[in-house]
């Protein structure tokens, strides 16, 4: 090894003169100036069934959750001059996402390519029949049979496991993702202004569902076996915070809710609370699978 001396670009004068004064060829140049491996800052532990995990050392400078560490697949494979590579594929939670009323998925791109990226989510939607190219027309049957097409595209043609997906409602959207969730466990729902039923919205002190009520939510929301994150406006012109609070009671895997202090309706995204909340749910408080 030549001896130690002023460094230039990470190499000392003596380094440089060894390198290319007695070169073994030019290929071993290149590597010792282009490559500069680390000092590994982890490693892949396989358990006796074949199951690989990674660990990782304090100089990964690991900034997430356990849950998102048991999320990454880390194993080898060899490339055709027979080294192994060391590959890791970042699992990340998909959005089912059932938007409020009035909008369609045009209007929608934007705040989920957004929301996104903000909470590391993939985010998938659908328009109910009747809105966008959907064809059809809105009503409440079609409502479940659109989320459960939604379900199935996610689980056939994406391959994703019912572990993985969020179901996420706005308003009107909650009512397809209670009915969806009361017949298929998943990782988590998320409700956005929920109501109880439709009735209950028109005519705020009905206390029971008659059997002409449309989106009985109330009624099914107890069957939903998933942890559920509930979101409402204190001061809600549409949906009274009432509902919110009532759904929160009847959940039984209840997690704190978000009251968004003086939001209304159509305004709790612009509150920094509801994006925090997200990440918290969604990085910390999911239990692990």
């Amino acid at each position: 090894m030549p001896e130690q001396g002023p460094r230039m670009n990470g190499f000392s004068l003596g380094e440089l003169c060894w390198l290319f004064c007695c070169p073994p060829c030019p290929s071993r140049i290149a590597a010792k100036l282009a490559f500069l491996p680390p000092e590994p800052t982890y490693s892949v532990h396989t358990d006796t069934e074949g199951a690989t995990s990674l660990h990782l050392t304090e100089r990964a400078d690991w900034q997430y959750s356990q849950r998102e560490l048991d999320a990454v697949e880390v194993f080898t494979t060899r490339s055709s001059r027979g080294n192994r590579v060391g590959c890791m594929f970042v699992r990340r939670y998909t959005l089912l996402f059932s938007h409020g009323n009035a909008v369609d998925l045009g209007q929608m791109c934007s705040f989920y390519i957004g929301l996104g990226s903000r909470i590391n989510c993939n985010v998938f939607s659908y328009d109910y029949s009747g809105y966008g190219v959907s064809t059809g027309k809105p009503s409440e049957k079609n409502l479940y049979a659109d989320i459960e097409a939604a379900w199935q595209v996610l689980r056939n043609k994406y391959d994703v496991a019912p572990e993985n997906i969020i179901l996420y409602g706005q308003s009107i959207g909650t009512v397809p993702t209670i009915d969806l969730a009361a017949r298929y466990e998943c990782a988590a729902v998320i409700l956005h202004s929920p109501l109880m039923s439709g009735l209950r919205v028109a005519f705020p002190d009905t206390r029971k569902t008659y059997c002409f009520d449309a989106f009985p939510s109330i009624d099914k929301v107890s069957k939903v076996a998933s942890p559920v994150l509930v979101i409402h406006g204190t001061e809600d012109e549409v949906i009274d915070f009432s509902h919110g609070l009532a759904m929160y009671e009847r959940c039984p895997r209840a997690v704190e809710p978000l009251w968004v202090e003086g939001a209304g309706h159509n305004d709790i995204e612009l509150y920094a609370q509801y994006l925090e909340r997200l990440k918290q749910f969604i990085s910390f408080e999911l239990p692990s699978s």
